[in-house]
């Protein structure tokens, strides 16, 4: 069951100690298609006990009618609701802190007036100095004009807000790094280009998220043109390099050779266009693309890749990656035999693995399995920690080596709270960024105690 989208509840219930009761509840759930998460023991007496039980479903409407049907349960009694999500939510999930705790007057001159005017004239007679003396070396700004957040679409950058909140909380949590979200509100190229531009001197890097193709390109190599810091699309490259090391891990497990396969991409968006890419770059070899734009394929062309359509790719592919949106677009019948698909639209895929497996598929997943959680986070604390100017595809194909080497057998990826799989990714992106020669080893950054 898919869980992005979906309604979730948390329903605090005294049930009475008589047998059958709780699996009564739980039955009235299952029986109005709902889904149970988490069961927590909160109090248990001689007579009752009561439990926090999250319930997920498609509709709140779905919601409402199962919450009806735990009132009247017998020997229940629905103590509380509660909406979790909006909960943590609310205030924002990320803040700005001080590292010092501001306590007496001598600290104050320290930290602001006089003190500062020390640090300040040093920087200005030497720029170099503010990555040792101030918090550039590990800001990195997020930044979305709030076209194409989620699957939700160009829902605006304020509603956009929430998401870029989550990526600055996961890159301080996994590798130690500030993200800071910053939402435009221009959809124009030229304005969102030179916003970027005169914002730079606060940042280590750029992170672009959610805006929508193909103005994602043109902004993308703009600013990688103007900024002598790194720049990185997210909903391209992150994603093309964790799904590149799904792929390698899959291949392995359906004994399928990547340098010898048939690729075929089926949507070319700004995931799809970069997959695209890099699959060419890995394996060598051009891959099939099939999109409704004629912009998109004349890029595809432009980079290597052969036009294609849906059906010639799910005919002749022997590798089926899906970025399109559409549910069900994939028919079991289009599926051969040995196929290996990557349906990875969410909140619905192209086809359920299960469905694409019963086909015949040697392999198959969703985008509930590939996360590009395990790629932006190490990705950017190796290029911050050297000082890059850029990233290299030499030092994404790294990222991908670090991410394969430290997936569990078995496993299509490892899991993204592990924190050593980002530690892995941003060691093996920074000496690759010093092979490639775009590391400033002149530069001194902050390196966070909690990384």
């Amino acid at each position: 069951m898919p869980w992005q989208n979906k309604v979730m509840r948390t329903v605090r219930v005294r049930n009475e100690l008589v047998p059958g009761t709780l699996a009564r509840l739980l039955m009235a759930v299952a029986e109005r298609s709902g889904s149970v998460g988490e069961i927590r023991l909160i109090r248990e007496g001689t007579k009752a006990i009561v439990r926090d039980i999250t319930i997920y479903t498609d509709t709140v409407e779905q919601m409402e009618d199962i919450i009806a049907a735990m009132r009247a349960n017998p020997g229940s009694q629905v103590l509380e609701v509660r909406d979790e999500v909006l909960e943590v939510h609310r205030g924002g999930k990320i803040a700005i802190r001080s590292r010092y705790k501001l306590d007496s007057l001598a600290t104050l001159r320290r930290v602001y007036t006089p003190g500062v005017a020390q640090v300040c004239l040093k920087i200005a007679k030497d720029p170099k100095l503010a990555w040792q003396f101030t918090s550039i070396s590990h800001m990195v700004a997020v930044v979305t004009d709030g076209t194409a957040i989620l699957g939700l679409g160009d829902i605006g950058p304020v509603a956009g807000m929430p998401v870029m909140e989550g990526k600055a909380m996961l890159m301080e949590s996994l590798v130690g790094l500030s993200g800071v979200p910053i939402l435009l509100n221009t959809k124009d190229v030229d304005e969102i280009v030179q916003a970027v531009a005169s914002i730079a001197p606060t940042f280590s890097a750029i992170q672009l998220e959610d805006i929508s193709a193909p103005r994602c390109f043109e902004i993308e190599e703009r600013l990688q043109e103007m900024l002598d810091i790194p720049v990185m699309h997210d909903d391209q490259h992150g994603t093309a390099v964790v799904v590149t090391a799904a792929l390698k891990n899959a291949c392995r497990y359906a004994g399928v050779d990547l340098s010898e396969a048939t690729i075929g991409q089926i949507g070319l968006g700004a995931a799809g266009m970069a997959i695209s890419r890099m699959l060419m770059h890995v394996s060598g070899r051009p891959v099939l693309g099939a999109d409704l734009s004629e912009d998109a394929l004349q890029r595809l062309e432009s980079y290597g890749g052969v036009r294609s359509t849906l059906e010639e790719i799910m005919a002749k592919a022997d590798i089926v990656i899906a970025t399109t949106g559409v549910q069900g677009l994939i028919k079991p019948e289009m599926v051969r035999p040995g196929q290996i698909i990557f349906a990875l639209s969410n909140p619905n895929p192209e086809i359920e693995p299960d469905a694409a497996l019963a086909a015949g598929a040697a392999f198959a997943a969703d985008g509930k399995s590939v996360n590009n959680v395990l790629g932006f986070p190490g990705i950017f604390r190796g290029a911050v920690d050297t000082h890059a100017t850029t990233i290299t595809p030499a030092m994404y194909l790294a990222a991908v080596d670090a991410i394969v080497s430290h997936t569990p057998e078995g496993e299509l990826l490892p899991s993204p709270l592990t924190r050593e799989v980002h530690q892995a990714v941003a060691r093996a992106v920074a000496e690759q960024a010093l092979r490639d020669g775009v590391a400033r080893t002149d530069y001194v950054p902050y390196v966070s105690d909690e990384k």
